[in-house]
């Protein structure tokens, strides 16, 4: 009678058994794997420089904010990377299992391109990159020759004498490329109204961060002439905003809104809607579509670049640079052309 019993017993747990893996599967049906959340995906961002720069590190920190809040990611970041330690900050999150490593700007392609084979299960994106040597290396290029191409509008209807005063970071391809369209669209306008012999004078800061040299460089060229700055050089262009603001003369900001520093010197910016380049770039990655060894590029006609105005610049000049961003959006620009 025991063992009858014990047998019965045994018979119930396997039917019981049977049963509730039968609810679980949903009557007999494979259960779906869960998917990974974006919430789940362990992504960080590398930054140059500090966040609050009003440039290029604040415009890619707003960037990681928009995902936060629009894809439902948990993306963190690092501020301030010293290029010697661009390498050993990508091998740091990805040696702790993250999924996407992305950094802020051109100067990270040697290190992700470096590291990145030795982390096949990792994907390096730099932002203003250009170098995609390996299949889980995918940059995204933002076409700043186009952005520069509207500023150079704007400088052209704002100077007054036709003399430029001109700061990039460090000369490098994308650098020159962009300050070339920059300069001849702001001089070829200058004529246009009737400035004779305008021209443009360029320096390099080589750095991205030297507030001081930035004011002392824009204090040289003002002193030679130069009645309208543009700098494209993170926090050096802080201290040649404020020289300008100084010396009285205008200034045209780039990437970030820099016309919230001082309106009566930012006449005018060039914003860097990298909120949607984000969002979209990371949205691929979500999906599954940002795949390896190829560069993706967006632009104007991509809606990434927009100009803020003051009331320094005329009804006339922004239909002026209306007109030009459809010619942009066309692709009647060759800007190949302006590159020296």
């Amino acid at each position: 009678m025991k063992k009858f019993n014990k047998a019965l017993a045994i018979l119930l747990v396997i039917a019981l058994s049977l049963s509730l893996v039968g609810c679980a599967s949903g009557g007999g049906e494979e259960e779906e794997p869960a998917g990974t959340s974006a919430a789940d995906l362990k992504i960080v961002l590398l930054l140059p420089g500090p966040i609050n720069d009003q440039s290029w590190n604040a415009t890619n920190y707003a960037g990681l904010v928009k995902c936060n809040e629009t894809l439902g990611t948990n993306m963190e970041y690092v501020e301030s990377v010293q290029a010697s330690d661009y390498e050993s900050t990508f091998r740091n999150y990805a040696e702790r299992g993250y999924d996407l490593i992305m950094a802020a700007g051109t100067q990270f392609d040697e290190a992700a391109n470096t590291i990145a084979p030795d982390y096949p299960d990792t994907m390096f994106t730099a932002v203003n990159g250009l170098v995609a040597d390996g299949p889980n290396v995918a940059p995204i290029f933002p076409k700043e020759y186009e952005a520069s191409y509207i500023a150079g509008i704007l400088a052209g209807d704002v100077t007054e004498n036709g003399q430029f005063g001109v700061i990039g970071a460090f000369p490098s391809e994308l650098m020159e490329n962009l300050l070339d369209v920059y300069e001849e669209v702001a001089v070829e306008v200058a004529g246009e109204n009737g400035i004779a012999d305008a021209a443009a004078v360029r320096a390099y800061a080589n750095s991205w961060d030297d507030v001081a040299l930035g004011k002392q460089m824009t204090e040289t060229m003002i002193d030679n002439g130069a009645d309208v700055m543009f700098v494209y050089a993170n926090q050096v262009g802080l201290g040649a905003i404020q020289a300008a603001k100084e010396k009285g003369a205008k200034f045209i900001g780039f990437s970030g809104d820099q016309t919230t520093i001082d309106p009566d010197t930012v006449v005018a910016s060039i914003v860097f809607d990298f909120e949607t380049f984000y969002v979209w770039a990371v949205d691929k990655f979500i999906k599954g579509e940002l795949e390896g060894g190829q560069v993706y590029m967006a632009g104007i006609t991509e809606g990434i670049f927009s100009p803020v105005y003051t009331d320094h610049i005329s009804d006339e000049t922004i239909a002026k640079v209306d007109a030009a961003i459809e010619s942009v959006k066309a692709g009647e620009i060759d800007f190949e052309a302006m590159y020296k």
